[in-house]
C-alpha cells in the first residue's frame, strides 16, 4: 500500500473514530439534557406549588389583624361592654436559632413579666422553623412597656407585638349575667355576648410579606397581600343602667337584711312593651374577671379541706353565680298568680266589684280526701269579704272561688292565652320551660284539687320572665307582651341593622278588666298585704306572694324538726293608673334566724317599695305628686343653716318641717347636724351649734328591731343619731322598724342617719 494510501486510510478511521465519539457524545449529551429537562420538568413544573409553598412557609410573613368586638350600650346610650386596644407578644424561633439567642434567658424573662409558665415559652421556641408563635394576647400597657424595656436592655431579636383587642366592662358587676362574658379568644361564653357572638365578633384581616432569611421585608416580592379587618356590630339593651343600678342596689340589700340563703332576682320590665329595664340577680359576678368568686363566696367554701371537692364546689359556685335565674329557673309563683286568676274570672263574668266570699279557713274540694281540705293562710278565715278585700287579704278560699266559677277548662286556655305554657320568645337560648298539669288531668271533672291549688300559686312551676310578662298582661290593657332585650343592632357606621319593636303576641283579656285588676292591686298596696310598697307621692299597686320552696327543708336549730323554707316575692307596678313599669322580686329561703315573719308583704313588698322609690323619680323621671298627709311621712333633706342668724336658720328649718335644739350661746349658727343634704324623716329634731365646736364622739347604734317608728326615732335622737324610713309610712299606727342600715351595735360618728325599713305588721301572707 503507498504512503497515500496509509494516510488516506489512518484518516478515515480516525473520522469513524471521531465520529463515533461525537455520536457517542451527542447520545449521552442529549440523554443527560433530556434526564436533566425531566428533573427540571418535575420541580418546576409538575412539583411547583409544593417547592412554592415550602418556600413561601419559609419566607412569609404573616400578622393578624384583630378586628374590634362591637361595643354593648344600654337603652340610654351608655356604653356596658366595649372593645380597647392592647397587643399580642409573639416571637420567632426561627430568629431566635438563626442569630443564636439564649431561649432559656428569653424564656425566663418573659415567664417574669407576662406570667406565662417558661415551660410554655420554650416549648414554642423549639419550633424552629416557625416565625410566628404567639406568647400572651391581650397584654395592656404596662405589661408590655416592660417586655420592651426587656428587648431593649439586652439587645434582643425575635420578640414582636401585634395589636389586638381586649374586652372592658366599664360598670364591673352591673347587670353581669345579662352580658356575660368573653373568653380569651375574644368570643362570648355566656349573656348576651354568647347570644349575639356572631353578630358582635366581626372578621378579622390579616397582612402577608415576605421576609428574607435575616427576616428583612423583600421589597417589590408581588407577594404582600392585606384584608383589612371588618370590626363587629354594636347592641343597643334595653335595659337602663340607671334602674339596673337601683335595682341591683336595693336586691344586696334585702339579701343582708334577711339573710337570704338561696340567692335572690329581680325583673323589672316597661309594662307597656314588653323592654326589659332592669334583670339582676344575687349572687353576681364581675365580667372583668369571671372566674373569680366574691367575697362571700370564698368565705362558704373556706371551710372545705379536701382539694378535690374544694375545686368542685369552687367550680359549682361559679356556675352559680354565672346562671341567670329570672330565665332559666322554675318556682311556685303563690299569691302572685292570684293576680291571673282575678284578671280571668273577670273577663268571664265570674266575678265583680260587687261581689262577697265567706273565709272560714278551710274549703273542702272535689278530689281531695275529707281530712285534707285546702286552708287559707289565715287559719281563722277572713269572713265574709267583698272581691276588693278578698284579694287585699290575698285570700286562698276566695281564689278557689273565683277558679270554680271559672271553669278547670276555660282557666287551662286563660293559662294558655297568657303565655304560660311556652317560652316567652326572649331570643334566649337558656330560657326554662313552666311545668304544667297535663290537660286531661287538671280538667278532671271528679278532681278539682289541682284547679283549686292552680289558684293560689300552688302545684305548677314557671320561670320568672314568664311570671312577669303575663302579669303585665293583666294590667296594660290586656295584652301579653313579647319581652325583648335587644333594641338594635347597628353596623360600625352607625346604620341600623336590625331594630326590635314592641310585638303583641295576642290579647289575653279585655281593656276593662285589666282597668278593674289596676284598681283592686292599687288597694292591696293602700290597704292589703301589699301597704310596705307605698311610696309617698305615686300610685302604686301590686301583689304579695309566699311560696314554699319545694326542694330545701332546714332543720331547727336544736332540734330534728323540719322547716319549711319560702320563697318570698312581690310583684309592684307603678304609676298604678297607667304602668311603666313592673317589677317583680324574689328572695329565695330567708333565713329562720331572722324574727321577722317570712312572707312577701313583711320582706320582698318594702324591697321592691324602695326600688321604686328611687327608679320612679331619679331612673324614669316621673315626679312625685304628695299630698297634704304625704309630707308627713316622707324623708326631706337637710338645707344648709351653717353661717346664718340661728334665728333664720329656725325659721327655715320649721318650714322644711324640722324641730331644732341649739348648742350654745351665739347668734350665728356655727355648725349643723345632720350635714346639709342630708336625708332625713320629715318632722326630726336636728341639732344647731352656735358658737360651739361640732362634736365628734362615735356611739353605738341600739337595736331598733321592732320598735315603733316614734320610739326608734327618739332612741337615736337620744344618743345624736337622726333616723330616715323606707317602707310603710311612719304614720301608720301599726308599723314597726323590720331593718335598720347600721346594724345594732356598731359605732357610728355622732350626727350619723340611720336608715330604717318600717312594715306594717299585719300586711303579711303565706301562699
Amino acid at each position: 500500500m503507498s504512503g497515500d494510501a496509509t494516510i488516506k486510510a489512518k484518516k478515515r478511521k480516525n473520522g469513524a473514530l471521531l465520529g463515533r465519539t461525537v455520536f457517542l457524545l451527542a447520545v449521552c449529551g442529549v440523554a443527560a439534557f433530556v434526564v436533566l429537562a425531566a428533573r427540571l420538568y418535575k420541580l418546576q413544573v409538575t412539583d411547583s406549588k409544593y417547592y412554592e409553598s415550602q418556600a413561601l412557609g419559609n419566607q412569609l410573613y404573616r400578622t393578624t389583624l384583630t378586628a374590634s368586638r362591637g361595643t354593648i350600650f344600654d337603652a340610654n346610650g351608655k356604653i356596658m361592654a366595649m372593645s380597647a386596644s392592647v397587643e399580642n407578644v409573639f416571637i420567632s424561633p426561627f430568629e431566635f436559632e438563626r442569630d443564636s439567642q439564649d431561649v432559656e434567658f428569653i424564656a425566663s424573662g418573659l415567664s417574669g413579666i407576662l406570667g406565662v409558665p417558661r415551660e410554655i415559652i420554650e416549648e414554642c421556641a423549639k419550633r424552629t422553623a416557625s416565625q410566628y408563635q404567639i406568647i400572651k394576647k391581650g397584654v395592656e400597657g404596662d405589661e408590655a412597656s416592660l417586655v420592651r424595656e426587656f428587648i431593649a436592655e439586652n439587645n434582643l431579636k425575635g420578640i414582636y407585638f401585634e395589636e389586638a383587642t381586649k374586652r372592658y366592662y366599664p360598670n364591673d358587676n352591673l347587670a353581669s349575667q345579662v352580658l356575660g362574658f368573653v373568653g380569651m379568644d375574644n368570643d362570648g361564653l355566656d349573656g348576651v355576648e354568647q347570644q349575639f357572638n356572631s353578630r358582635l365578633n366581626g372578621v378579622d384581616g390579616r397582612l402577608v410579606s415576605l421576609k428574607n432569611a435575616r427576616g428583612s421585608d423583600l421589597l417589590f416580592s408581588g407577594y404582600d397581600d392585606y384584608f383589612p379587618a371588618r370590626n363587629g356590630n354594636n347592641i343597643t339593651l334595653t335595659i337602663d343602667s340607671g334602674v339596673q343600678y337601683y335595682v341591683e342596689k336595693h336586691l344586696s340589700q334585702a339579701v343582708i337584711d334577711y339573710d337570704i340563703q338561696n340567692g335572690a332576682l329581680c325583673v323589672a320590665m316597661n309594662a307597656k312593651t314588653g323592654a326589659i329595664l332592669a334583670l339582676a340577680n344575687h349572687p353576681n359576678f364581675n365580667p372583668n374577671d369571671y372566674l373569680a368568686l366574691s367575697e362571700a363566696e370564698l368565705e362558704k367554701l373556706s371551710e372545705i379541706e379536701d382539694d378535690a371537692e374544694y375545686a368542685e364546689a369552687f367550680y359549682m359556685a361559679q356556675l352559680r353565680q354565672w346562671r341567670n335565674r329570672t330565665l332559666t329557673d322554675t318556682y311556685e309563683p303563690g299569691s302572685v298568680f292570684k293576680t291571673m286568676t282575678l284578671a280571668m274570672a273577670i273577663e268571664e263574668n265570674a266575678a265583680s266589684a260587687q261581689d262577697t266570699y265567706f273565709c272560714e279557713g278551710s274549703l273542702e274540694v272535689l278530689g281531695r280526701e275529707e281530712d285534707e281540705p285546702i286552708h287559707c293562710w289565715n287559719i281563722y278565715g277572713h269572713g265574709t269579704q267583698t272581691l276588693f278585700e278578698a284579694i287585699q287579704n290575698s285570700c286562698n278560699i276566695a281564689s278557689v272561688r273565683l277558679s270554680q266559677r271559672v271553669g278547670a277548662e276555660k282557666f287551662y286556655d286563660y293559662i294558655e292565652a297568657f303565655g304560660l305554657f311556652d317560652k316567652t320568645g326572649l331570643n334566649n337560648t337558656a330560657e326554662g320551660r313552666s311545668l304544667w298539669w297535663d290537660e286531661n288531668v287538671f280538667i278532671d271533672r271528679y278532681n278539682q284539687s289541682q284547679l283549686a291549688s292552680a289558684s293560689f300559686g300552688q302545684t305548677f312551676k314557671v320561670t320568672p320572665i314568664q311570671m312577669i310578662t303575663a302579669a303585665a298582661a293583666t294590667i296594660n290593657g290586656g295584652y301579653l307582651m313579647q319581652p325583648y332585650i335587644v333594641q338594635q343592632i347597628t353596623d360600625n357606621d352607625g346604620n341600623i341593622i336590625q331594630a326590635t319593636e314592641p310585638t303583641v303576641v295576642r290579647q289575653a283579656i279585655s281593656s276593662n278588666t285589666s282597668s278593674l285588676v289596676r284598681e283592686i292591686l292599687e288597694e292591696v298596696v293602700e290597704n292589703g298585704t301589699g301597704k310596705n310598697a307605698q311610696v309617698k307621692g305615686y300610685r302604686v299597686g301590686g301583689k304579695t306572694g309566699t311560696s314554699e320552696n319545694v326542694e330545701q327543708l332546714s332543720a331547727a336549730e336544736d332540734s330534728e324538726e323540719l322547716l319549711k323554707d319560702y320563697i318570698v316575692s312581690f310583684l309592684g307596678f307603678a304609676p298604678a293608673d297607667d304602668p311603666e313599669i313592673i317589677i317583680l322580686l324574689l328572695l329565695d329561703t330567708p333565713s329562720h334566724e331572722t324574727r321577722l315573719y317570712i312572707s312577701g308583704g313583711a320582706m320582698a313588698a318594702p324591697v321592691v317599695g324602695n326600688m321604686l322609690a328611687d327608679i320612679l323619680p331619679l331612673g324614669l323621671g316621673i315626679s312625685p305628686r304628695y299630698s297634704e298627709e304625704d309630707l308627713k311621712d316622707i324623708n326631706t333633706d337637710m338645707p344648709r343653716v351653717t353661717g346664718r342668724n340661728v334665728s333664720e336658720a329656725r325659721d327655715l328649718l320649721s318650714v322644711r318641717g324640722f324641730e331644732c335644739i341649739v348648742e350654745g350661746e351665739g347668734d350665728m349658727v356655727t355648725g349643723q347636724l345632720p350635714a346639709p343634704n342630708a336625708y332625713i324623716a320629715s318632722g326630726s329634731t336636728v341639732l344647731l351649734y352656735a358658737d360651739k365646736e361640732l362634736p365628734t364622739d362615735s356611739v353605738p347604734v341600739p337595736s331598733l328591731s321592732g320598735m315603733s317608728y316614734p320610739s326608734a326615732k327618739q332612741a337615736l335622737e337620744s344618743l345624736g343619731l337622726f333616723i330616715r324610713t323606707t317602707g310603710a309610712p311612719k304614720s301608720d299606727a301599726r308599723a314597726a322598724v323590720s331593718v335598720q342600715s347600721i346594724m345594732a351595735g356598731e359605732e357610728a360618728a355622732y350626727g350619723s342617719v340611720v336608715e330604717v325599713t318600717l312594715i306594717n305588721k299585719d300586711a303579711v301572707e303565706r301562699n
